[in-house]
């Protein structure tokens, strides 16, 4: 009885010993059976054993199996690159800012630098002020210019014995209070020029409105009248999940496409700088099953020249960032 007996054999033999006749023979088989079907069946465990242990291409399962990297895969917006200026109401003389009377750009404008983007209700009072300023201005003029007559007219006089040294002090300290007014006024002047000169709000750089939080009307609120961005250079805010930024490494390549279509093709960079900070995402995909409360990493990835270019009046538009597994 060498080897493994299969059912075919095993009932082959039973036909066999059942022609013997004897009970005895037929006894001494049927242990002879029982032992063979043990024998099969742990031979049969100790090969399942052993394949499962095998992977699929036959190696140990204890031996080390490379697994391939996957790309990380996160949504982002293009922004500026690093120049969003948040211009801010002067504040007046009372200890308040005041309030917008005009406003002459809309988000997504272009700006250039030095340029009026609005304009405060304070302006019409500033400018009577100063009116005033100038015109006491140009009455001191003319009184200074006619008590230095008086001055040299009594110092002659005084001279000649024909008048009171005393009448000439007094007429030369008339002076220096009309030349100590003049200084006041001047310096008054340059107060409401300054003051002027914020009554209107103009841009310190060139680039687009991206946002307006101030309309006509209103009191600016700590959040400032509107933003500026300069546009001339673009990169993109990537949101990564907290669970895959320890796939990201500086310097690591990145493809981005628009989520919505909003331009065509694929845009180029790497990982320019990975926060240190986790926190809530902004950026929210258009699926509604999305994960709002997700917490997320902020990757800033700068573009190439080329791509950068073609989305400068893109700012704020939703990318979707693939990064390329080193």
């Amino acid at each position: 009885m060498g080897g493994t007996l299969y059912p075919g054999g095993l009932v082959r033999l039973l036909i066999k010993y059942l022609r013997l006749g004897p009970f005895s023979t037929l006894l001494t088989f049927c242990i002879g059976l029982f032992i063979a079907l043990g024998i099969t069946s742990c031979s049969q465990s100790r090969q399942t054993r052993n394949i499962s242990q095998l992977t699929p291409n036959g190696s140990s399962a204890d031996e080390s199996v490379v697994v391939p990297v996957k790309a990380v895969a996160a949504l982002g917006q293009l922004v500026p690159s690093g120049h969003v200026r948040r211009l801010a109401a002067p504040i007046s003389g009372f200890g308040g800012s005041p309030r917008v009377s005009q406003l002459l750009v809309r988000e997504g404008d272009q700006v250039n630098k030095g340029q009026i983007l609005a304009v405060f209700d304070n302006r019409p009072k500033i400018l009577a002020d100063l009116a005033g300023v100038r015109a006491r201005l140009k009455t001191l003029e003319i009184k200074i210019l006619m008590q230095e007559r008086e001055v040299s007219r009594y110092k002659e006089a005084a001279l000649q014995g024909a008048t009171q040294m005393v009448l000439l002090e007094q007429q030369q300290n008339e002076l220096v209070k009309y030349q100590g007014e003049i200084n006041e006024s001047l310096a008054e002047e340059m107060g409401l020029m300054a003051d002027l000169a914020n009554s209107e709000l103009k841009t310190p750089i060139e680039g687009v409105i991206l946002r307006i939080h101030t309309r006509v009307g209103e009191r600016p609120s700590t959040n400032g009248v509107l933003e500026v961005g300069a546009n001339e250079i673009m990169e993109a805010l990537i949101e990564v999940y907290e669970s895959d930024v320890n796939r990201v490494q500086i310097g690591q390549s990145v493809s981005l496409t628009s989520e919505n279509g909003g331009f065509s093709g694929t845009l180029g960079g790497f990982v320019e700088r990975i926060s240190p900070q986790v926190r809530q995402r902004n950026v929210l995909s258009t699926d509604p099953t999305g994960d709002a409360d997700a917490r997320v990493v902020e990757v800033r990835v700068s573009l190439d020249s080329d791509s950068a270019l073609k989305v400068r009046n893109f700012t704020g538009m939703k990318v979707i960032a693939r990064f390329r597994p080193l």
